[in-house]
Formats: structure tokens, C-alpha cells, sequence
């Protein structure tokens, strides 16, 4: 499928890309690209060109390309498209190299190039995000207040089993220092009890609660 063929023109592959708008399963606008390196088989170039023309690609790829990408895209929700985008890739892959094939195409390269939304799926993306922080900034208190408890029991009590599940309240968040909320809440509570009158915290690995004089 290599070179020219002296009556019927260039065989070799050739790229197209061929962009495409359509709707996702979740009613999201979705814009493609699709970029393809295609050739005609050699043995039908003939029948080709008497049945469809010498602008046989213009005239078959832009169509198929559109009725595949529709189907496939239509399977998935506009986040999936992007999270299981190898699945979709090769799903118009595939339809599209049996589709072509019919034509006497042959398919020798398949990419898609260009994937945006419209404005509705960026507002949906935009509050979702901002639900999240919201979600993560409640739980960040809710942590925050279970250390403070804790370490109001220390400050009160002077209890040596409460001090031991403050250290491992403490433990449990130097595992996860990644989590700046975290960390903070820590770093605060820890500062906190370092100026109380009667206890101090000592980093893990560091050494116990102690118990001091007034």
C-alpha cells in the first residue's frame, strides 16, 4: 500500500482530522478532533473512484467519522470521557477501522487530538470542586475539635490514659502530613498545650506527655 500507482494516483497513507461536536450520555456538549492516517486499498482503488470519486475520503471520512464518534461518546458521561479515555480511544478505534473497511479504507493510525466541554460541564466541574472544599474544610473542623477535646481532658485531668490517646491522635496525623489541614490543626493544638500551665507535647519519637509542676 506503499508508492503511486500510475492511473490511480498517491495510495500511500495519508492524515485527515476530522473535528466533530456531539453530546455525552450525561447531555454535556462534547468537541473533538479526530486525527487519521488512512489508505485505500490498492484492489479497489478502481471501483473507488467509478463508484464514489477521486475525492472518495472527503466524501466518506468526515461521515463515518461523525456517526462513530456520536455513537461511542454518547456510551459515556463527559467525566468518563477523560478519566477512561484509553476505552473510548479505542472504542472509536475499532468501530471506526470496521466501518472504514466497507469503504475499501484502510485505517493506519487513530488519535483524538482535541477533547473540550461546553460551558455547562466547566460550571458543573466548577461546583463540584468548590462542594469538595467545603466537604474537606468540615471535616478538617471536625477533626480540629475531636484533638482540641482531647487535649482539653489533658489540660483539665492530667490523665495518663488520655494522654495516650492524644498521642496517638497525634501519631495518626504525623502519618498524614500531606493533608496541610492537618497538619495545621496539629501544629495549633500542639502550640496550645506548650503554653499550658501543667502539660507539654513532645513530637512523636520524641518522648511522652509529661506532667509538670504548676
Amino acid at each position: 500500500s506503499s508508492g503511486i500507482n500510475a492511473e490511480y494516483g498517491d495510495i500511500k497513507s495519508r492524515p485527515r482530522s476530522v473535528p466533530v461536536t456531539t453530546g455525552s450520555k450525561d447531555l454535556q456538549t462534547v468537541n473533538l478532533t479526530l486525527r487519521i492516517l488512512f489508505h485505500p486499498d490498492p484492489t479497489l482503488l478502481p471501483s473507488i473512484y467509478t463508484n464514489i470519486g477521486q475525492d472518495y475520503d472527503e466524501r466518506i471520512l468526515p461521515s463515518i467519522v461523525d456517526e462513530v464518534l456520536k455513537s461511542v461518546v454518547a456510551k459515556y458521561d463527559a467525566s468518563e470521557l477523560i478519566t477512561q479515555r484509553d476505552s473510548v480511544s479505542n472504542s472509536v478505534a475499532d468501530e471506526l477501522t470496521r466501518r472504514a473497511e466497507t469503504f475499501g479504507i484502510y485505517l493506519d493510525d487513530i488519535s483524538i487530538t482535541h477533547l473540550t466541554f461546553g460551558s455547562d460541564f466547566a460550571r458543573a466541574v466548577e461546583s463540584k470542586q468548590v462542594a469538595q472544599q467545603e466537604a474537606e474544610r468540615s471535616r478538617y473542623y471536625v477533626e480540629k475539635a475531636e484533638f482540641e477535646k482531647e487535649a482539653a481532658i489533658i489540660s483539665a485531668e492530667g490523665d495518663a490514659e488520655a494522654a495516650k490517646m492524644l498521642s496517638v491522635a497525634f501519631d495518626k496525623v504525623g502519618d498524614s502530613l500531606i493533608e496541610l489541614r492537618k497538619m495545621e490543626a496539629a501544629e495549633e493544638i500542639a502550640n496550645n498545650l506548650a503554653s499550658s500551665r501543667n502539660v507539654v507535647y513532645l513530637p512523636k519519637d520524641k518522648g511522652m506527655l509529661l506532667n509538670l509542676p504548676a
